[in-house]
C-alpha cells in the first residue's frame, strides 16, 4: 500500500514538473515571438523629386515608412504629428519615407506635399509594389519602424500613440 502511494506521489511530481516545464517553454516562446524582429524588404523608392532611394542605403539610421493616402482622413489628421516627430528626431538619425498608395492620384499627392510643406521623402507607389513588399498593405495609415540594422521593430495600423512611438524611437536611436 505504501509503495503504491509513493508511486502515485512520484507520478504526481513528474506531472507537476512536466506541467511547469511546459508553462516555462510556452512563456519563453511567447516572449521570443514578441521580441522577434524580421528584416524589412529590400526595396527602393523613387521619391517625388525623381531620386531613387533604397532601404539598404538607409542602414545605420532608424527609418519610418508610412503608407498613406490623401483620401484617408486619419492619414491627413496624423500628418502634422508625423512632421513634428520627424523634425524632433531627424538630427538624431531618423529618416522617414511617406509612401502614397497606388490609388492616390499623383497630382493630389504633389499638392498635399506642397501645401503642407512635408519635410521628409515622399514616394508614389503607383503599381502597389512597395505595399506588396511590406506584406500587402491595404489599410492606411500603416507605419513601419525599422531599426539601424534594417529590421522591422514595430508596425502601426492606424495612427500611432505618439508618446509610445517617441519612446520606441528614443530606444531605437540610442541602440548601437
Amino acid at each position: 500500500m505504501q509503495a503504491q502511494a509513493e508511486n502515485t506521489a512520484g507520478k504526481r511530481l513528474w506531472i507537476k514538473v512536466a506541467g511547469a516545464a511546459a508553462v516555462v517553454a510556452l512563456a519563453l516562446a511567447g516572449y521570443l515571438s514578441m521580441s522577434n524582429t524580421h528584416a524589412a524588404p529590400d526595396v527602393s523608392f523613387i521619391n517625388i523629386k525623381g531620386e531613387q532611394v533604397s532601404l539598404k542605403s538607409l542602414r545605420g539610421k532608424v527609418v519610418m515608412v508610412n503608407f498613406w493616402a490623401t483620401s484617408c482622413t486619419t492619414c491627413v489628421a496624423e500628418m502634422p504629428q508625423m512632421v513634428q516627430t520627424y523634425n524632433m528626431y531627424k538630427d538624431k538619425g531618423l529618416d522617414y519615407v511617406a509612401v502614397a498608395m497606388s490609388y492616390d492620384p499623383p497630382n493630389y499627392v504633389m499638392n498635399f506635399v506642397q501645401t503642407r510643406g512635408l519635410p521628409f521623402q515622399v514616394a508614389l507607389d503607383t503599381q502597389s509594389k512597395l505595399a506588396d513588399s511590406f506584406g500587402d498593405v491595404k489599410l492606411t495609415p500603416t507605419t513601419f519602424v525599422i531599426d539601424k540594422q534594417g529590421n522591422i521593430i514595430k508596425r502601426y495600423v492606424g495612427a500611432p500613440k505618439f508618446d509610445e512611438l517617441h519612446a520606441l524611437l528614443d530606444k531605437a536611436l540610442a541602440a548601437a
